[in-house]
């Protein structure tokens, strides 16, 4: 990186991802934590383990009244409860949340789930036991499209 984006890089603020989980292995979900946090990339992450709960967080509803708007949903397909399959499809009927960029993380070798899900535009499609590295290198490409939109340089705060 030259140095004047290097420069660029520490003169901007802003908020940190809102990472929204949705996994029901806690081993699972221990791994997808541990590689953000070795990846140094700024976040707060909400954990919930199955589809019902997944949607009331992200329509507010009940105990999730207070909810932050997730920037990234990280969604397991076989979830108790809620189906991760039915969780996307609501997902993308709702015109509040289909902006909201999905990456499934599944360990379902099924055609038909990588299809379905790729008609859904999910963001990113990775296969359990998830290579971390490409993991960690989606999330960052995902936070640099998401900062282009939310960092300000240090001079307008």
């Amino acid at each position: 990186m030259p140095k004047k984006d290097r420069a660029m890089e520490k003169d901007v603020v802003g908020r940190p991802m809102e990472i929204l989980m949705v996994e029901d292995n806690l081993g699972d979900a221990r791994l997808a934590i541990e590689a953000l946090r070795g990846g140094q990339i700024k976040h707060r992450m909400t954990l919930v383990w199955d589809g019902e709960e997944a949607m009331q967080f992200l329509l507010r509803e009940r105990s999730f009244g207070r909810a932050p708007r997730p920037d990234l949903i990280l969604l397991d397909l076989d979830l108790p409860k809620k189906d991760g399959r039915e969780v996307l499809l609501e997902i993308r009927a709702d015109a509040e949340l289909r902006s909201i960029p999905v990456v499934v993380l599944t360990a379902s070798l099924l055609d038909e789930d990588r299809t379905r899900s790729e008609s859904l535009q999910v963001d990113g499609y990775m296969i359990k036991p998830v290579d971390l590295e490409k993991f960690l290198r989606l999330v960052t490409d995902l936070k640099r499209f998401w900062h282009a939109g939310v960092i300000l340089p240090t001079a307008c705060v």
